[in-house]
């Protein structure tokens, strides 16, 4: 079994898509397809050395096509939400889809988004970090709605020690709004063993962005202490989930998550990173008593949305016929902050805006240890 294997797993408008199982040493192995560059399974070793798939996802191709709440997917251009649908740029507006469920609002690039394109291989095998799988995606100008032609590279790199290293890149040809995030649901005790409520979460995070009813960010930067938002010290995703109110459903994305089922809120909310300033360094860590794995999520971007699969519904099947239903996964999804092209005059907020000379980096790694499961 070498390094990494590319197998054909089916074909998208006429064009192949593969899956690269990066194989490392431990026996833990990453499965990244070149349709959304979309990590579909993500097998690590728990103390007694079985194997745990920790993301949700498909086993086939078809049931991706099929419309899904972006699993694994890589997002882009623009992850998260442009309130409206619209921003002003160099003097000119853009308008753009509006594809949000929770509101008039633009989510994850539009129905036609990096998550839904074939991505072209353009390198895979072994490095000194490990094995790797490397894909790009040429978005042209205008694509849906945004200017400029996009130039995006996704890197997978499996390291010795089981650490999943996601790297990101784009270049423009003209100015243009550019945030990108791996969308993977986890669940540390396996996909297929339902809500993910008792994991204890710990985010190195003092404050956050509150948002309006349409989860749009309302512009002010807040302390976590003293409310819900507050994980910066361990608990469990349920210890204070009640308080949490969502007015409905999170994004629309097709057959597979209908809008309109309210019910039970949680988290879908930005937290503002400790420690800003372009350097790799922790965002979060997750635990899991039950299975005793635990994951470390380090980044260089300045916030972090935690979603706890609100508007996941029974309905919808995942591997191995496992059925996913509400908060049986939980997001965290690495960026800069929900609507920061509409806020290029607030200082504290990131800027997106991408020009011609520079290059947009992205890096995420999530690394993982395993302890013997409470009985």
């Amino acid at each position: 079994m070498g390094a990494v294997e590319e197998t054909i797993w089916g074909a998208y408008r006429s064009r192949p898509v593969f899956l690269y199982t990066l194989n490392g040493a431990s026996g833990a192995a990453a499965h990244v397809m070149n349709y959304g560059a979309i990590l579909q399974s993500l097998q690590i070793p728990d103390a007694a050395g079985h194997l745990v798939d920790v993301v949700l996802g498909f086993d086939t191709l078809d049931e991706y096509l099929g419309g899904h709440p972006y699993f694994g997917a890589t997002v882009g251009r623009y992850a998260n939400r442009i309130a409206g649908g619209r921003f002003t740029l160099e003097g000119r507006e853009y308008r753009l889809a509006i594809n949000d469920g929770a509101g008039p609002n633009h989510i994850h690039g539009g129905p036609g988004g990096f998550d839904k394109q074939v991505w072209e291989p353009l390198d895979f095998g072994q490095r000194e970090e490990g094995p790797f799988v490397a894909m790009t995606y040429r978005s042209a100008d205008g694509e849906e709605g945004y200017p400029g032609t996009v130039e995006a590279t996704v890197t997978y790199t499996l390291t010795g020690d089981d650490d999943l290293r996601i790297s990101m890149e784009a270049r423009t040809d003209r100015t243009t709004a550019v945030n990108l995030t791996n969308h993977s649901y986890w669940n540390l005790n396996g996909h297929q063993s339902g809500p993910v409520l008792g994991h204890e979460v710990t985010l190195f995070a003092d404050a956050y962005t509150p948002v309006d009813g349409h989860l749009i960010p309302t512009g002010e930067i807040m302390p976590v202490a003293g409310t819900p938002f507050d994980f910066t010290e361990p608990k469990t995703i349920a210890a204070d989930m009640d308080a949490i109110s969502q007015p409905g459903p999170r994004e629309s994305a097709g057959p597979r998550e209908p809008g309109g089922t309210g019910g039970p809120g949680g988290y879908d909310h930005n937290f503002v990173l400790r420690d800003a300033g372009g350097r790799v360094r922790p965002a979060a860590h997750v635990a899991s008593r039950r299975s005793g794995l635990a994951m470390v999520v380090r980044t260089d971007q300045p916030g972090v949305q935690f979603y706890t699969g609100n508007n996941l519904t029974d309905t919808l099947t995942g591997k191995r016929g496992a059925m996913y239903g509400r908060h049986h996964g939980f997001c965290l999804e690495t960026q800069a902050f929900p609507d920061a092209v509409n806020r290029q005059g607030l200082l504290e907020w990131p800027s997106v805006i991408l020009h011609p000379d520079d290059k947009y980096r992205h890096e995420v790694c999530y690394a993982f240890t395993s302890a013997a499961p409470d009985q």
